[in-house]
């Protein structure tokens, strides 16, 4: 009985995020911003009022960005002919 619910746990907790429509977590930058979203988003301010599911969007962007500072390409020097 005790090993029936622990599989049953164990499935439940692995199709969450499949369930929940997320992507798969790319690295630890990822995994530390979907984190704060989701401590976030019940009590970040919402002046744009904002679904739960868009206010945690706009926080993780928020979050990546903090992360990658000046951008994706920040040696990148645009040229022009």
């Amino acid at each position: 009985m005790r090993k029936n619910l622990l599989a049953l746990a164990f499935v439940i907790c692995s199709t969450g995020q499949v369930l929940a429509g997320e992507p798969p977590i790319e690295g630890p930058a990822d995994a530390a911003c979907r984190e704060q979203a989701r401590a976030q988003v019940f009590t970040a301010p919402n002046p744009n009022r904002l679904s739960l599911w868009d206010l945690g969007s706009q926080i993780w962007h928020a979050c990546m960005a903090s992360y990658h500072g000046t951008g994706p390409n920040p040696g990148r020097q645009e040229q022009r002919f």
